[in-house]
């Protein structure tokens, strides 16, 4: 089926002249759903009647359904759980700043990395999304919620570099004037460490901000939480980073899970600052969720603040995650997998 939210200027241009159609409408078309936001056929007058008509039966306008929605108290997270158009369903989520709004995205309907600690592969891989199943995921919010967007971070359901092609077309697509018009440095993508795919990426020369999810300070831990490390090792990983960040010239940031007992302690600080020290990274330090029971915990404020506090005091740029949604589980996969066990 086509799908318009994949089509580039160019490509819907094409489209229409095979239907039949004067090229020129493209414009119109685009100028309809990402600056008016309108997603219907019906409602974009400046198309003949004839033409619509035609558009409805060849390339629908569908803008996924919200099949759940959750609020934080404060309103600054809005959570959406998704209905694709064969039934599949994915999490977004809108995270509310002081500099705007950024929406971070699902890149798979499930995950085959299967992280301990995050709830996204719980029910197993299920199938790539496509370049405008990513799209629609905005527009929903568009559609729903609100119109405002300053930047988005692939960091949802789905390891990004596993489906690489429709991840590039995807940020391609956006950054283009015709369409959602989003600067490169306003993406964020996240990866577990996919080694190849991260030296294929930093060869597109794309000044997009790269999160590699680091989680632990040696391979013997990192492969007790994270099973892809039995394949991509520690060193090659950093390597890889390394390599990012001299063909962008973007500061690569390291996510760091903080479980009790297991990543946050005394030596997991005093290791992390031997691998990290004198690099211009940042870490990006996270408390494990606690809301999906993964049999792995929440350190105590004092543990999460004297390992904040070492590493940061050793020379290694550091930041503490500001939750965002705990309450209403936002981390990922946590909503599609209530939702699953409500209707088993």
């Amino acid at each position: 089926m086509n799908d318009i939210f994949a089509m580039n200027r160019p490509a819907l241009q094409d489209f229409l002249f095979s239907q039949g159609m004067k090229k020129f409408r493209a414009d119109q078309i685009l100028h309809y759903i990402y600056k008016e936001h309108i997603y219907d056929w019906d409602d974009m007058l400046l198309l003949p009647r004839s033409d619509r008509t035609l558009l409805k039966k060849e390339l629908p306008l569908y803008v996924p359904a919200v099949v759940a929605k959750q609020i934080s108290g404060d309103g600054n997270t809005v959570k959406l759980l998704l209905e694709l158009i064969d039934g599949q369903t994915v999490e977004t989520v809108l995270m509310k700043h002081d500099y705007g709004n950024s929406v971070c995205l699902s890149s798979q309907v499930g995950c085959a990395v299967n992280c301990a600690f995050c709830a996204s592969a719980k029910n197993g891989f299920i199938r790539n999304l496509t370049v405008g199943e990513m799209v629609s995921q905005l527009l929903a919010f568009r559609k729903y919620v609100t119109a405002d967007l300053h930047s988005i971070v692939l960091m949802g359901t789905g390891e990004p570099l596993l489906n690489y092609d429709n991840v590039l077309a995807f940020m391609r697509l956006i950054h283009e004037k015709e369409t959602l018009y989003l600067g490169y440095r306003n993406m964020t993508l996240s990866t577990s460490g996919i080694v190849p795919a991260m030296d294929r990426f930093s060869s597109e020369g794309l000044p997009v901000n790269l999160a590699v999810s680091l989680h632990a300070p040696n391979d013997r831990i990192r492969r007790r939480i994270m099973p892809v490390a039995g394949t991509y090792a520690l060193k090659d990983i950093l390597a890889a980073a390394d390599r990012c960040f001299k063909a962008t010239g973007r500061r690569i940031t390291f996510e760091y899970i903080l479980i009790r007992d297991v990543t946050c302690t005394p030596d997991c600080a005093t290791q992390l600052v031997r691998l990290l020290a004198g690099k211009n990274i940042l870490v990006n330090a996270i408390p494990v969720n606690d809301n999906y029971d993964v049999g792995l915990h929440r350190p105590e404020k004092k543990q999460i603040d004297d390992f904040y506090r070492y590493v940061k005091d050793h020379g290694v740029h550091i930041t503490l995650r500001r939750e965002m949604g705990s309450g209403i589980q936002a981390a990922c996969g946590q909503l599609r997998s209530k939702r699953r066990k409500e209707r088993v």
